[in-house]
């Protein structure tokens, strides 16, 4: 095995002094003797879906793609035990026969369990919170190898701390997630004029159980998206239609377009205005996590802020003004989600929106994305963890209520701190 590693976007890249791949937790604590013994620093990856440097190391880096076992399932509470290298899709995919499904889902669904949960990620949807609140229990091993069970019951500080701990507090080997009976969603997509969705925004998003939208900087218009439960059977789509929308438009077609505006900028408001208008309307009815996510082929970098919720619409109006400013093909992605009481979640303590901006690649983000950082920092805005900012410690510990709280618990579970990196110590800080 080379000793090199990428992420899914090609802009973070680290050649660290040894990549591990246990396939049980006896090996991952092998690989953490082995790291003590030669003063490694250790850095877990998941699916590599972070556009920032939180995985990067020189020391020892850990993939748990082999740590991608069920280990139990219950079908009358809806909780599962599982390892911490099951991808989302992968669970999804298993569960579905058993009757169990994921309450909510962001807009892909190949990160692992533990690399989403880590980071924050999350869906759309006023009464729903993000995937790491699906978290009853977290089995983490530390550095001496030893393992402990995180949750309400025995350690509910660490379990806070936990369930979003980019990486900072140990090896998450083991995860209870608290599932859903299966459902099949109706999911709705259409175009409507931005000021319309503006003056119309809470009746949207508390009037439906998942609610999001696209939009354009040179365009009027949003691509709103609307899921909720219904009872029909599923409807699946052909195979060829599947392509035809998720593939070729969405992904082949807007794909070349970027490329275009990568050497010509001044087609830009051309591409977005045609790309707004061609997203007609389009429904589907199909099982949950085939609605919510689609396939992601082209690769940007992403900065997506949590800000909250009675600020949606003064912070959408202006960051759709700042786009218009920089040269960017890419949508403005815009959803909701309930509060939480995680220590790091960005939804923590209150209920949020998120506002995503996105760059091609190859292209300049960092003008961009620093105007955008401006606005949300004006609305004391949270960077969800696992996309690019630039904020430090010094910045953030002031966002975050209960911050010194999850110091604590790293210093405890990490006194030494193996778990670290220049991005750890830049956004939380040195251990103690």
């Amino acid at each position: 095995m080379t000793n090199s590693w990428a992420n899914w976007a090609g802009d973070q890249r680290c050649a660290p002094a040894s990549i591990a791949e246990p396939g049980t937790p006896e090996e991952v604590a092998t690989v953490l003797a082995e790291a003590e013994a030669k003063g490694h620093t250790v850095r877990v990856a998941g699916s590599g879906h972070s556009f920032t440097d939180t995985v990067l190391t020189d020391g020892t880096l850990m993939r748990l793609n082999k740590l991608d076992r069920i280990l139990s399932v219950d079908s009358e509470s809806g909780l599962v035990r599982v390892e911490a290298g099951l991808t989302l899709n992968a669970a999804s995919n298993a569960l579905h026969p058993l009757g169990l499904a994921f309450p909510n889902l962001g807009d892909i669904d190949v990160q692992s369990i533990a690399g989403a949960t880590a980071t924050g990620t999350h869906g759309t949807g006023s009464k729903l919170q993000n995937l790491s609140a699906a978290l009853q229990s977290v089995e983490l091993m530390l550095a001496d190898g030893s393992r402990v069970e995180l949750n309400e019951q025995t350690d509910p500080d660490g379990w806070r701390a936990a369930r979003v701990n980019i990486g900072a507090l140990g090896v998450v080997t083991a995860v209870t997630l608290q599932m859903v009976p299966s459902f099949v969603l109706e999911g709705v997509e259409r175009p409507a004029p931005v000021e319309e969705v503006l003056t119309d925004l809470d009746a949207l998003v508390d009037g439906n159980e998942h609610y999001e939208f696209y939009m354009f900087a040179h365009s009027p218009l949003a691509m709103t998206k609307r899921n909720n439960t219904v009872t029909l059977p599923e409807q699946p789509r052909g195979a060829a239609v599947d392509w035809f929308s998720d593939v070729l438009m969405t992904n082949y077609m807007f794909d070349g377009l970027c490329r275009l505006t990568r050497r010509y900028p001044g087609a830009i408001p051309w591409v977005q205005r045609g790309a707004a208008y061609a997203g007609s309307y389009r429904r589907q009815v199909e099982r949950s996590y085939r609605v919510f996510a689609s396939p992601r082929l082209f690769r940007f970098t992403e900065m997506e802020y949590a800000i909250p919720r009675e600020h949606s619409a003064d912070a959408i109006r202006e960051i759709k003004d700042v786009a218009k400013h920089f040269d960017t093909a890419m949508p403005i992605e815009v959803r909701w989600v309930a509060q939480d009481d995680a220590f790091l979640s960005p939804a923590g303590g209150r209920d949020t929106c998120y506002i995503a901006v996105h760059q091609y690649t190859g292209m300049s983000y960092e003008p961009y994305f620093r105007a955008c950082e401006r606005v949300f920092d004006r609305y004391n805005g949270r960077p969800h963890w696992g996309k690019r900012h630039f904020q430090s410690a010094e910045t953030l510990a002031e966002r975050y209520p209960e911050w010194d709280k999850f110091a604590q618990v790293r210093k405890r579970l990490d006194p030494k701190g193996r778990f670290t990196n220049a991005y750890i110590e830049n956004v939380l800080g040195p251990v103690g």
